[in-house]
């Protein structure tokens, strides 16, 4: 299983904002779309 992840660098490490973990591709698309259309997250791997 892998999430996406996303770091908003302009808020500080503990703000609510400042990450986002999304379980597909298609939840963070379309978080993407309205809220931040140029950003991008990473794909890692969950270990169990």
């Amino acid at each position: 299983m892998t999430v996406l992840v996303y770091i908003n660098i302009s808020k500080q490490v503990g703000d609510p904002e400042h990450v986002k973990v999304f379980a597909t591709t298609d939840a963070a698309e379309k978080w993407f779309e309205e809220n931040d259309p140029e950003g991008v997250a990473c794909e890692y791997q969950v270990l169990e």
